[in-house]
């Protein structure tokens, strides 16, 4: 990696997570496109090299919302009970079955469309019921965090990325889901880069990550996370979920046209 590369990568990682990590959202998602147009990170080592970026990015949001005793919640106990198991699913799903990059690009096109198209959606003509009686229960939560883990730990965000949308989307405050969302993708990024390491020993190809690369970009993405998060207070819910949906619908269509070319 020469230093420019690395510059390019921290300034990513930092603009991209000061405007995720009010809603709960690492940034990662964002950032794996420029990881394999720009700074031309290999598929699949940018699974696991963004895997690395979550490690090192979300203490950042994550103390911010520590001292705000936000923490310590039921549903981040939930989401990080379900999205564990599944993140070393996806982990061995993107190694052995989805290591074309084709089918990578078509992936995310399929996730990330419906999802920002829904998200705008919702925010726009939200929910005639309260927020208390939109939240999933605690079965159905788990449940949905075991699905995440797996397309996370395919696509390399952990979890908490995809999980803190739908959550959002389902009219459940931002302030309630993002540190649940951000701790969630923590530890099963912690998990899935480890998984990750351990299936580069087995196999031949590019698994393992790019230590440094990933490295610079979470170091960015810890300076904004940490900017973000005290951001959040400021910031009115319907331009941050406006904002999330538009970003998500707009790197599902690039992925999209990617994949017909």
């Amino acid at each position: 990696m020469t230093w420019s590369t690395g510059l390019l990568g921290f300034v990513a990682g930092l603009l991209i997570s000061v405007a995720t990590a009010p809603v709960g959202v690492s940034g990662a998602v964002f950032l794996l496109p420029v990881q394999v147009s720009v700074l031309g990170v290999p598929s699949p080592a940018v699974t696991p090299t963004n895997l690395l970026y979550n490690v090192v990015s979300c203490p950042g949001a994550l103390l911010r919302y520590r001292s705000s005793g936000l923490l310590r919640s039921p549903l981040t106990r939930l989401l990080v009970a379900g999205a564990v198991p599944g993140v070393l699913t996806g982990a061995v799903i993107r190694v052995f079955a989805v290591p074309g990059a084709t089918v990578f690009r078509a992936f995310v096109a399929v996730l990330l469309l419906p999802l920002g198209a829904w998200l705008c959606a919702r925010t726009l003509r939200p929910a005639r019921r309260t927020a208390e009686a939109a939240q999933p229960s605690p079965r159905a939560t788990r449940a949905l965090a075991l699905a995440v883990g797996v397309a996370g730990g395919v696509y390399g965000i952990g979890g908490g990325s995809l999980i803190g949308p739908i959550l959002v989307g389902r009219g459940v405050p931002v302030a309630k889901v993002a540190p649940a969302a951000l701790a969630c993708t923590f530890v099963t990024s912690l998990v899935g880069a480890g998984a990750y390491a351990l299936l580069s020993l087995t196999t031949t190809g590019d698994i393992a990550p790019d230590w440094a690369l990933g490295l610079a970009c979470g170091l960015g993405g810890l300076c904004g996370g940490y900017l973000g998060a005290r951001l959040q207070p400021r910031l009115p819910e319907t331009a941050l979920r406006l904002l999330l949906g538009t970003l998500a619908l707009g790197i599902g269509l690039l992925y999209a046209v990617r994949t017909v070319a």
